[in-house]
């Protein structure tokens, strides 16, 4: 008798519990982390989506995290969207990077490499038919540049430019911030400027898409090494987590389940895996060149290429 008590009692707390079980909330998953872009490239903004889809959707696969890309109107809007912490990862340019570290808003989350390397480079383009041949023959020429902080479309550029001996204020006949190295890309095209200032990495996307006359540009300068433009996490993401997406993405590579298709950098092209941890000295590139081109150059620069829009 005292057996089938004992046994009765059971019976009834397991069918209590699973009552309870039942009636009881499940967990609310965290919300996806919140992923901005520069919109580096691409030309359209599903254009730029595309490229950093793949490698995210991979970390997800690895994490168990999801993620909330959106595209950003400009280079300083990330930079803005990290620090009012409207972003939790970014996709940025070296300077756009260095700019959001000295405000304390960032902290360098992975960096792809390609090649053994983590670098790319910028460099001044003209049409086939142009009679510059070298940077010396931009004078009184008209060029179109990117976004102001862009590091590849403008900030490069401007210091090959400076380091020739031209002052692109007042030796360009005109100045032209066009926004994204596509957009510098079309204006070349189409007969707008002279040349246009853009990286590699956009261009032979141009190039992959059969952009028409993409090909028939020809490079009269290239650019040194610059630091591949870097994922950022917002430094208000606890350091557990920032620790976690970061081996996530190191390891990424070498995850089951995830094919080199998914494992893509800048303009979406395809690399061979991500680092987190980079020496210190990995921006100083972009950190020189930074001082280089001052604010007071900028201010002018603006103001030329609005003058321009004004006639």
């Amino acid at each position: 008798m005292r057996q089938w008590i004992i046994a009765g009692v059971l019976a009834a707390l397991c069918v209590a519990g699973t009552a309870w079980l039942a009636l009881s909330p499940r967990p609310t998953p965290p919300p996806p982390l919140r992923v901005l872009l520069i919109p580096a490239d691409g030309g359209t903004e599903s254009g730029t989506l595309a490229d950093y889809r793949p490698i995210f959707d991979a970390v997800a696969r690895r994490t168990g995290l999801s993620f909330d890309l959106k595209v950003a109107q400009s280079y300083g809007g990330v930079v803005e969207a990290m620090c009012n912490n409207a972003a939790d990862i970014a996709f940025v340019g070296s300077v756009t990077y260095l700019q959001a570290q000295k405000r304390g808003c960032a902290e360098l989350l992975a960096v792809a490499v390609k090649s053994g390397r983590s670098v790319y480079y910028s460099g001044l383009f003209v049409r086939g038919d142009s009679p510059v041949r070298s940077i010396d023959d931009l004078r009184g020429k008209r060029i179109a540049f990117g976004d102001v902080n862009s590091t590849s479309a403008f900030i490069f550029p401007v210091a090959m430019l400076l380091d020739a001996g031209i002052d692109p204020v007042r030796d360009l006949s005109a100045v032209r911030m066009t926004g994204t190295h596509a957009n510098s890309l079309a204006a070349l095209i189409n007969g707008q400027v002279d040349a246009a200032a853009l990286s590699f990495d956009s261009y032979d996307k141009a190039v992959r898409a059969n952009v028409p006359r993409a090909r028939d540009l020809r490079v009269i300068a290239r650019s040194e090494p610059i630091p591949y433009p870097p994922l950022a996490a917002n430094m208000r993401l606890a350091p557990a987590l920032r620790s976690r997406l970061r081996d996530a993405f190191e390891k990424i590579d070498r995850t089951p389940g995830i094919t080199p298709e998914m494992i893509r950098g800048y303009g979406g092209a395809r690399v061979d895996g991500y680092v987190g941890h980079v020496p210190a000295d990995h921006f100083f590139p972009a950190t020189r060149k930074m001082a280089q081109v001052t604010p007071a150059l900028k201010g002018e620069m603006l103001r030329k290429s609005a003058e321009r829009a004004v006639r």
